[in-house]
């Protein structure tokens, strides 16, 4: 029976209480779902498949295709640029971004003025930036500690040499492109260096310079070793492929159980897919490549895109965030790297 009166509480039936209940939950969701997405420029160094990053076996394409990985499930609608390590073109995204009237703006590029230039105009316009490995004036940053990932490199070589050669004599290489690579290369090469030194100041260093061309690594190798025949050598190779063309040489003179490298970068080209061939592998204990220290330039989206979100809620954001750099063996690989058939 209805009832009636300006006091009377309504009757609701069980199926419209679960009906409101659902509508009280379905609400905030569909609210969510109507929320303006965010929208971010993201301004990569280079699109040129060619080219490595930071003097590593990763392209433009593998941080990009990370970004926009990362972004799925997020309120963001990514606007993407290629700055082409160009100067003109860095200042042309960047006008471009400002005239869109984006909420953000992450910047990669390796040009201090430009970059420079950038901050200025996208504080005149408003316009939050987030800067990728190479600082911009003002902007919270985000990249690689190459001190950091040289100094785990010559530690894992120092207490190899301590734990499977104790007492005898031990010679260390630094290998790789030492004279065109930048900065941020020759940080790595003195932090392994140091860590080198500071495990056993009686471990003479030779600096093998390949000049940019990895597979030198392999004749000047052969090289070295003609001259010294005997002994226990420890690799420091500055990234994958140098370190693979370095093993090459080794093998070639037969030096391989005198021999352990190290590594800088771990692309695909030591850790692989679930089809490739991997020479950091669970099982290829032999390997003397006994590992290789994590950039994650393939994984850089994850790391940058929450940062983005902080800033675009107004939330305090570190003023510099790095990559949490780790040795990778055949021990951890597939925890860094699981293969494709075990997701």
């Amino acid at each position: 029976m209805p009832v009636f009166g300006c006091n009377a509480a309504p009757v609701i039936g069980r199926r419209s209480f679960l009906g409101l209940a659902a509508g009280a939950i379905a609400w905030p969701v569909a609210a969510r779902a109507q929320q303006r997405p965010y929208k971010v420029g993201f301004a990569n160094l280079t699109e040129d498949p060619g080219t490595r990053l930071e003097g590593l076996g990763f392209t433009g394409a593998d941080v990009r295709a990370s970004v926009a990985l990362a972004a799925r499930g997020m309120p963001l609608d990514i606007v993407y640029y290629d700055n082409d390590r160009n100067r003109a073109k860095a200042l042309a995204n960047a006008d471009d971004a400002i005239a869109r009237k984006l909420d953000l703006y992450i910047q990669y590029c390796d040009d201090a003025t430009a970059n420079a230039d950038i901050a200025t105009r996208m504080k005149s316009a408003g316009l939050p930036i987030l800067a990728i490995n190479y600082p911009v004036p003002a902007a919270p940053f985000y990249g690689a500690d190459n001190a950091l990932a040289g100094r785990i490199a010559g530690e894992a070589l120092a207490k190899f040499a301590v734990t499977t050669w104790h007492g005898e004599p031990v010679a260390a290489i630094i290998v790789g492109d030492l004279a065109n690579a930048g900065d941020h290369v020759l940080e790595r090469s003195e932090a392994i260096s140091a860590a080198l030194k500071a495990a056993s100041a009686t471990i003479p260093e030779t600096r093998i310079d390949t000049g940019g061309n990895p597979a030198q690594a392999d004749s000047l190798l052969r090289r070295y070793l003609a001259a010294h025949t005997s002994g226990k050598l420890l690799i420091a190779a500055l990234d994958d492929t140098t370190a693979l063309m370095a093993k090459a040489g080794v093998e070639a003179a037969n030096r391989s159980f005198d021999t352990a490298i190290a590594s800088q970068g771990c692309d695909r080209s030591v850790h692989g897919g679930a089809n490739d061939k991997k020479e950091i592998d669970p099982s290829n204990r032999g390997s003397i490549v006994i590992g290789s220290v994590a950039y994650l330039l393939d994984r850089y989206g994850y790391d940058i895109l929450p940062l983005a979100m902080q800033i675009l809620r107004g939330e305090p954001v570190p003023p510099r965030t790095t990559t949490r750099h780790v040795l990778v063996t055949a021990a951890n690989v597939f925890h860094v790297y699981p293969p494709i058939d075990m997701n």
